[in-house]
């Protein structure tokens, strides 16, 4: 017996189309959260714009514009031991700012909104893919470590 309108609405009908939106919901979140997660290979290459001012290598030991990234997350703000961090960065490590992905990404989308008065020359990178990429790469170095 071919199923009406009321039926579909009341009865297997209705309970299976429940299952199948349901299912898409899940389908698409899990394809959101693919997204957001990072390719720390495809960071490596996104790092490549901050490796004139940063290094992610515990070795390095030329001087550059920009401390260190060598295990940053969870890593207090202005907290590299011999770097001269601007007065803005400073404040805001004595204020609280710990560098995790969720604060790392705000800052990489907008460095001035996070921390006002910042001397990170660079431009803001507003893909969010890119900079979930480079957050992955970054923590491939593991957590900070005092």
């Amino acid at each position: 017996m071919r199923q009406g309108p009321t039926e579909l609405s009341t009865g297997a009908g209705a309970a299976l189309a429940r299952r199948l939106a349901g299912a898409l919901i899940l389908l698409l979140a899990a394809a959101a959260s693919a997204a957001a997660a990072g390719d720390a290979v495809r960071g490596k290459r996104t790092f490549q714009r901050c490796y004139s001012c940063h290094s992610v290598d515990p070795a390095e030991t030329a001087k550059l514009q920009g401390p260190s990234l060598y295990r940053i997350m969870g890593r207090p703000a202005a907290k590299v031991p011999g770097f001269e961090y601007s007065d803005a960065m400073r404040k805001k490590g004595a204020a609280g700012l710990v560098w995790d992905a969720a604060t790392l990404d705000r800052y990489i989308a907008d460095p001035e909104d996070v921390v006002p008065g910042t001397s990170m020359g660079a431009p803001p990178l507003r893909d969010e893919q890119e900079r979930a990429d480079l957050i992955a790469y970054l923590a491939l170095s593991g957590p900070y470590k005092p």
